[in-house]
């Protein structure tokens, strides 16, 4: 029998409906215009501006005003930090996403930490990577948090579980393995140049696919009732895998050719406890992400949310 599917898109549009609440809710109370989420993208990469328009239609259904800006092949560093700047100081924008990928002549670093730390809805910025290593809650980039999220929504107890996170990345392999540590996972962190990589996914009861490779980790590697969380999306495999099982599979239409970290074939898919699709697994609730911290932001302004987060699912 197959593995529950973390299905990412269902719960995603779940968390929608509340997301749409709390916009409605803060429209009566402030009487004011929806918040603005800007997603700033840079040059022409096809992926950058599927993934762009996605994140737009899903502040469209959820009742925030998105905001996209498209930069030339050609922007430079200075440009981005000029632009980031402005809309740090407009006091309609919420939230601030910047696209990856960005070009080399562009210092990824300078502008991701120029948003203002108050409108990182991407979490990208060093501060919110630093607040998030000191263990504060819905801080860090917006990936692991999906990724806590969607464990925590079909109801996977980390605790006392071993982890394995494939990829070091200061964007997705090791915030995640920071908020794994925090649910009371023991975590294990491995890459590309790590001997006897084979032998640490055959232990672990929870494994993460953030090395960035395509089908880097192959399915007979994953030991009986593992729980398999991939990261990866890359271009390529034409196939449908880990598509079954998913509900309205329009919203994906150009994605179908993704592949993950991990090879999954049946028979690795029928040995797992659970595993995300790709696509329709993180993606959407990355995106479910960004929309809660542009709202909780708006709400924190509007004086209806206090300061600090309410413990809880990270995001």
């Amino acid at each position: 029998m197959e593995g529950l599917v973390l299905d990412g898109r269902t719960l995603a549009r779940a968390l929608e409906d509340q997301l749409a609440a709390r916009v409605r809710a803060l429209a009566e109370r402030a009487g004011g215009s929806p918040p603005t989420l800007a997603i700033i993208l840079v040059g022409a990469d096809a992926a950058a501006a599927r993934y762009g328009r996605l994140k737009c239609d899903a502040c469209r259904r959820v009742g925030i005003a998105p905001r996209p800006i498209l930069y030339p092949a050609h922007a430079t560093t200075v440009e981005l930090l000029a632009g980031i700047e402005r809309l740090n100081d407009d006091p309609r924008v919420r939230g601030i996403f910047l696209q990856l990928p960005l070009l080399d002549q562009v210092d990824a670093r300078r502008c991701f930490d120029c948003i203002a730390p108050d409108k990182d809805a991407g979490g990208d910025g060093s501060s919110s990577f630093g607040r998030l290593a000191l263990g504060e809650h819905a801080c860090g980039p917006a990936t692991p948090a999906a990724a806590m999220r969607l464990l925590s929504g079909y109801g996977i107890d980390l605790a006392g579980k071993e982890a394995l996170v494939v990829g070091r990345g200061e964007m997705l392999g090791k915030p995640l393995a920071l908020q794994l540590l925090g649910a009371n996972a023991t975590v294990t962190i491995c890459h590309a140049n790590s001997p006897d990589l084979r032998e640490a996914v055959r232990r672990a009861e929870v494994v993460v696919g953030a090395a960035g490779r395509p089908h880097f980790i192959k399915g007979d590697w994953l030991r009986d009732g593992a729980v398999v969380i991939d990261a990866g999306s890359h271009p390529g495999g034409g196939g449908p895998r880990g598509l079954r099982g998913l509900r309205g599979l329009r919203g994906l239409r150009g994605l179908r050719g993704l592949r993950g970290d991990i090879e999954l074939d049946a028979a690795a898919m029928a040995r797992c406890a659970a595993y995300t699709p790709v696509p329709g697994g993180l993606g959407p609730m990355t995106i479910a992400v960004l929309l809660n911290r542009t709202i909780a932001a708006a709400e924190r302004a509007a004086g209806v949310l206090r300061t600090a987060p309410p413990p809880g699912p990270p995001g």
